[in-house]
This record gives C-alpha cells, sequence and structure tokens, in this order.
C-alpha cells in the first residue's frame, strides 16, 4: 500500500507540473518600459509586461477604436494588417486573446508567415480569398510537407494552427476585408521572405545560395530588393 501511494503521488506531481498556470488576477493592464518611468510607481510585473495599479484602471484600458477603418493597401504587397494585440490595447496583458483587421487590394496577398506563439482563427467578411498553410517536417523524410488550402467567401472561417506557415491572397477584382483572431495576447509574426532574405545584418549569401540550391547571383538579387512588412 506504501509502495502504490508513493507512485501515485509521483504520478500527480507529474501532471501538475505538466500544465501551464493560469491568470491569478481578473486583469493585468500593461504600463510602458518602466526604466526610469513614473509609470513604474506601484506597478507590478507579470507575464513580460508591467501591470497599473488596479486602483487606477479604467475603462478606457480595454478600449481599441478603429478596426471600422480601411487599412491603406498602397504597398509592395497589396494588404495591411491592423493588429489589436498588447502593444496597441494594454488592457489585453495576460489575458491571452488579440486580434487583427486585414485589408486586401484586388490580387493583394499577406505573404507567408507564421506566428510564433498563437493559433489564428480568420474571418472573411468581404471578397474572395484563397488561404492555405503548410504542415511541419514529416517524421517520414520520403513525404513531403502538406498543404492544406481553401477559397473563402464572407462569413467563412478557417484557422491555422500555432508556428505553421500560411498565407492569405485575394483572388478577386474588389476588395477583400477579414478579421483575425489570436490565442495570445501577443501572437508575434515572421514573415518568412522578409526575414530569410531582408534581415539586418543580412544572412551569408552563401547560406542561402546553398540552402536554395540556387546560384549565389540569384540570392544577391533578392536581397538587394526592398521587403515590406505589411503587419
Amino acid at each position: 500500500m506504501k509502495i502504490g501511494f508513493a507512485f501515485c503521488a509521483i504520478v500527480l506531481v507529474s501532471i501538475a507540473y505538466a500544465s501551464d498556470p493560469g491568470q491569478l488576477q481578473d486583469f493585468c493592464v500593461a504600463v510602458p518600459d518602466c526604466l526610469c518611468s513614473p509609470n513604474c510607481l506601484n506597478a507590478v510585473f507579470v507575464n513580460g509586461k508591467f501591470c497599473k495599479n488596479p486602483n487606477m484602471v479604467v475603462a478606457d484600458d480595454f478600449l481599441f477604436q478603429g478596426l471600422n477603418k480601411a487599412g491603406n493597401t498602397s504597398n509592395n504587397v497589396g494588404s495591411i494588417v491592423t493588429p489589436v494585440n498588447v502593444n496597441q490595447l494594454e488592457g489585453l496583458n495576460t489575458l491571452g486573446v488579440s486580434m487583427a483587421r486585414l485589408d486586401f487590394a484586388p490580387y493583394g496577398i499577406n505573404p507567408p508567415h507564421t506566428h510564433p506563439r498563437a493559433t489564428e482563427a480568420f474571418l472573411l467578411v468581404e471578397g474572395t480569398l484563397y488561404v492555405g498553410f503548410i504542415t511541419s517536417n514529416p517524421a517520414d523524410p520520403a513525404q513531403k510537407n502538406k498543404l492544406f488550402t481553401k477559397y473563402l467567401y464572407p462569413g467563412d472561417v478557417f484557422v491555422f494552427p500555432q508556428g505553421l506557415i500560411h498565407f492569405q491572397f485575394n483572388v478577386g477584382k474588389t476588395n477583400a476585408v477579414a478579421f483575425a483572431s489570436f490565442g495570445s495576447q501577443n501572437p508575434g509574426t515572421i514573415t518568412i521572405a522578409n526575414a530569410v532574405f531582408g534581415s539586418d545584418p543580412k544572412i551569408n549569401p552563401d547560406v542561402l545560395a546553398k540552402a536554395f540550391q540556387v546560384e549565389k547571383n540569384i540570392i544577391d538579387h533578392l536581397q538587394a530588393q526592398f521587403w515590406y512588412n505589411n503587419n
């Protein structure tokens, strides 16, 4: 009996340590970086952001206005993302959610990218989009990364799993509008081409030429381009 009890205790401890802790307060409204800042008086540090004193929190800390306005799509990719994460709305701090508005010009694209910290639920409200995501490297080296794609119409929702490369492309002749929700207060974005060819400092072109199995002059051309971040 004692052996069995000890075994059960070990199992329970392992289970307890396997899950993430939940938030321990109603909210934690973020304040700006606190080095030498008066905002830090009576502030508390939680989950990467300092928290405003709860007695000083007001309704406006939980309000963001402007997602009814279209973004400017006059750029190289013909799309723009208007994010509403903890950096724009301090009241999201520690709550684990955020969202964004996405505007697309005709044939505009939100280039292949990933969100390292969040799954994305994507709702199309206007236009027609071709969207998709690619799986991570399969365990079997003989298999290839699998592509999942769909054409979306107003009212359709598509999910992009956390960390996977995905894209959205406006296949229509009119503007398209979508809204995305994320399972993180700060999902992060890595735009693949921008990161690989537009980093500062640049990746050694010999590395990229070998990685992509192309001539070095092609890499030189790609690294010389202006890579636009639309979000």
